[in-house]
């Protein structure tokens, strides 16, 4: 495409080639853009429609973020990131830039991302005439003799022009005069020289000075010029001219070469002798960048370097050197100075886009950032090698126009690594290679890839029994290592092995923070253990979870006290008599007592003690057996009635005990025990019936108290019209064992204690109903030795034991003998 431009005559065009192609995920493509524009255009002018060039409207330049990415020739441009105009941002001078190179560029890059696009825009800058040719000294001073011969020359050296082709020196002019004529040369590298030839012999008495005008003149239009003043002094005789022992002396000269180094000796040489052969030497002609870093012995003719080189500043220097005898004859040589490159310029980094953060997972080979190196150098010293320093997962891979593209090299785990410092090593090639380091800070942002963990494969917790409801018991954990939503951890009851109700009428567990609650009191003989299953789940999408059994083992307390089962305390009074032959031998066994606690472990040892006796040398009872036996004989003041009082005590802390009280009578035979059985038998029957007197009158009370209470609170509910009796939380529900739960009792859990309201009709079965129908069998030896019913002819005493199998919490019976042999 090229356009024109009316003010400036000046072209530009765009060439856009397609230099790269990333493999997937992301692509990076590169374009190059070419304009041309006339230097010193005024500050704001529009070069060109980048968007436009690059078939990009005013949305998708918003979206895309255009911005240029090499900084260092973008003081002179400007981007409107807003229209896309590409504009000119402060007043160019190709001659500063670029000197006399003919083909002057502006190189840059711009970045165009979402998907990521590079462009290499290259501006070429035109000269024009806006310089004219200078001379470098105002005067010039010449002394020739008149004895000169006619085709001696003089070099006047050139004028200097900083524009390039035709709007460069083109030509110089010289007065007329009837001695001289102009000759211009021009040198290999294209510069113009003027030679000032003498054509007539020279008559200092009749001319004693000179003086001419030297016209530079450039090509451009309209052209432009500069003049300097030429005075040629004539003097006596010296006919042998300073001759140099070359024309063009050539030296190459290292940049890093120190101050005060030599660059070479200019030797000239006159056949005159005396005066006329002292030679003195100077420049002649020098550029003005080098008259600061070259100096010259006058005597010696040796350059000496007084200022360090820099071979990016200048590569070559070109200077005329002037030999002068005392006659005032003067000889010009050249002396040009190539500058060699050093490796002093380290290599330059530039991060141009970077995408941070990285999500964790990523594939391997997305791209991560891009970035230029470049180095000012030349040759090898200017070739560079990207590397990275450590071992990690990333890789850098050369593209295109000295860019580079960072990449992953396998997925990446935030868990592990967080962060990463990417350290980009740029190395050249020079001797010795220099180096420059670029740090690159990239984070690893979170993905849901991580299921909570618990601390355990299972827990075991350990409740006593008769804990209060309500309280909490344990706290579990789960651990994520993900963050923010992705570790938030919520806690569930998943399952458990209790089918009779809901396992939230158990256990209930906050879901923030683990902590389980027991929602009632536990007894640890109606259920031992349970297991129930927690569920952890994370907050991520989609969320993880894992899952844990929690075993709860009841842990027995004294809370039960012992039960006499023989002799049976709820048998009638002829069950609690003894009877023992007045012939019985010490060790002799009365009868034994049986007795059982419902808890369990230490709390269910039993220990038996006798507490009360009439005669208490005549019994002894075994602490662990129960068994009663004689100390010793019956004697004649012994009373026939004995009484005792036994305690059953188990080994808890604190203890609870039983006690039972044992008549006995000492006879041989039933008849004659027979009348002291009833003088015992009558006084229990009184203290009986006072016994029952007293428990009817508290239960008469109980029942009027109660009906009150019922009665005020029907009449409260028919004053408020509220159908509802005794509802606590909704509507009655319609059930047949009449429990009303908590709303959320079937649905959430329960982290603190709740009231429980039972139905009238439901008070018959609540046993039922609210107590988990968990069976605990144990074998009961219960026993009951029968009176003198059960004699034998032989005054024999019988004794019976029995076995019996008690199921259901809160059920204890006592066996009954059932056809016991009698013998005859």
């Amino acid at each position: 495409m090229e356009r024109k431009q009316k003010k400036n005559g000046g072209a530009h065009r765009r060439q856009v080639l397609l230099l790269l192609q990333l493999s997937f995920p992301y692509w990076v493509a590169s374009e190059q853009i070419h304009y041309s524009i006339p230097e010193e255009m005024t500050k704001g002018s529009v070069v060109g429609n980048l968007a436009k060039d690059l078939g990009l409207n005013s949305k998708e330049l918003a979206k895309r973020s255009m911005h240029a990415a090499s900084v260092d020739n973008m003081k002179y441009f400007g981007i409107n990131t807003e229209n896309g105009n590409f504009y000119i941002n402060e007043r160019i001078d190709r001659e500063q830039i670029c000197g006399k190179i003919l083909l002057c560029l502006v190189n840059f890059e711009v970045v165009i991302e979402n998907p990521l696009n590079i462009f290499h825009v290259s501006i070429k800058i035109q000269d024009i005439n806006d310089n004219a040719p200078q001379f470098l000294n105002g005067n010039i001073n010449l002394e020739t003799s008149e004895l000169t011969l006619p085709g001696s020359r003089f070099l006047l050296g050139k004028a200097e022009d900083p524009d390039i082709g035709i709007n460069s020196l083109q030509n110089y002019q010289l007065s007329s005069n009837p001695y001289f004529i102009l000759e211009v040369e021009e040198s290999e590298d294209g510069n113009k020289f003027a030679d000032l030839v003498l054509q007539k012999p020279l008559d200092r008495e009749r001319q004693e000075s000179i003086h001419l005008v030297l016209t530079a003149i450039d090509g451009g239009e309209p052209r432009k010029s500069s003049t300097v003043q030429i005075l040629i002094n004539v003097t006596d005789a010296n006919d042998n001219p300073p001759i140099f022992t070359q024309e063009v002396y050539k030296v190459s000269l290292r940049e890093n070469a120190p101050t005060g180094t030599t660059v070479l000796q200019t030797v000239a040489s006159d056949a005159d002798e005396g005066l006329y052969a002292q030679i003195r030497y100077h420049f002649s002609n020098i550029p003005g960048n080098a008259q600061e870093k070259f100096s010259m012995d006058p005597i010696k003719g040796t350059i000496t370097l007084m200022k360090t080189l820099d071979f990016e500043e200048n590569k070559e220097y070109t200077i005329t050197v002037a030999a002068k005898d005392g006659g005032g004859l003067v000889t010009h040589c050249k002396v040009q100075i190539e500058i060699v490159d050093e490796n002093d310029n380290y290599p330059e980094v530039t991060l141009v886009s970077l995408f941070t953060p990285l999500p964790e997972k990523s594939r391997s080979g997305t791209l991560i950032a891009l970035i230029n190196v470049k180095d000012k150098d030349a040759g090898d010293n200017g070739k560079i090698t990207c590397y990275l320093q450590d071992d990690l997962p990333f890789n850098i891979l050369p593209s295109s126009n000295n860019y580079y593209t960072l990449l992953t090299d396998r997925p990446l785990d935030r868990e592990k690594t967080s962060e990463y410092n990417i350290t980009v090593i740029a190395t050249d090639k020079g001797i010795p290679p220099l180096s420059t380091n670029k740090t690159i800070s990239l984070q690893i942002s979170d993905i849901n890839d991580n299921a909570p963990a618990f601390e355990k494969a299972s827990y075991s917790i350990y409740v006593p029994e008769n804990n209060p409801s309500g309280a909490s018991i344990f706290q579990i954990q789960a651990f994520d290592p993900d963050v923010d939503q992705n570790s938030q951890i919520t806690y569930s009851i998943l399952t458990s092995n209790i089918e009779e109700l809901p396992i939230s009428s158990y256990i209930s567990i906050h879901s923030e923070t683990g902590t389980i609650y027991a929602q009632r009191s536990f007894d640890y003989e109606q259920f031992r253990e349970f297991q129930l299953q927690v569920k952890a789940q994370d907050g991520g999408s989609p969320s993880l979870s894992s899952n844990v059994t929690v075993r709860v083992f009841i842990l027995d307390q004294n809370d039960n006290s012992p039960q006499i089962l023989s002799p049976s305390p709820d048998s009638k009074d002829s069950a609690l008599f003894e009877m023992i032959p007045r012939s019985a031998e010490a060790d002799y066994l009365v009868t034994k007592v049986v007795a059982v606690d419902a808890d369990s472990g230490h709390n269910a040892w039993l220990s038996y003690h006798l507490i009360q006796a009439t005669e208490p040398a005549l019994f002894t009872i075994g602490s662990h057996t129960g068994e009663i036996r004689t100390a010793r004989t019956f004697l004649e003041r012994d009373s026939m009635k004995q009484r005792l009082v036994l305690l059953v005590k188990d080994n808890g802390q604190p203890p609870l005990s039983a006690t039972i009280a044992l008549n006995l009578v000492f006879a041989e035979n039933f008849q004659e025990a027979l009348p002291e059985m009833k003088n015992l038998m009558n006084s229990s029957e009184d203290q009986s019936d006072l016994q029952f007197y007293l428990v009817l009158a508290l239960a008469v009370i109980s029942f009027l108290f109660l009906f009150t209470v019922i009665l005020a609170v029907v009449m409260k509910l028919r004053q408020s019209e509220n159908p509802r009796f005794l509802q606590c939380f909704g509507p009655v529900p319609h059930t047949k064992t009449g429990a009303i739960f908590p709303p959320n009792f079937e649905e959430g859990t329960l982290p603190y204690s709740y009231q429980l309201c039972l139905s009238s009709e439901s008070r018959k079965n609540e046993l039922t109903v609210l107590t988990p129908n968990i069976h605990i069998a144990e074998n009961i030896l219960c026993g009951e030795k029968f009176g003198v019913s059960f004699a034998d002819v032989g005054g024999n005493n019988l004794h019976c034991e029995c076995y019996k199998t008690i199921t259901g919490f809160n059920k204890k019976e006592s066996g009954m003998v059932e056809n016991v042999p009698i013998p005859m």
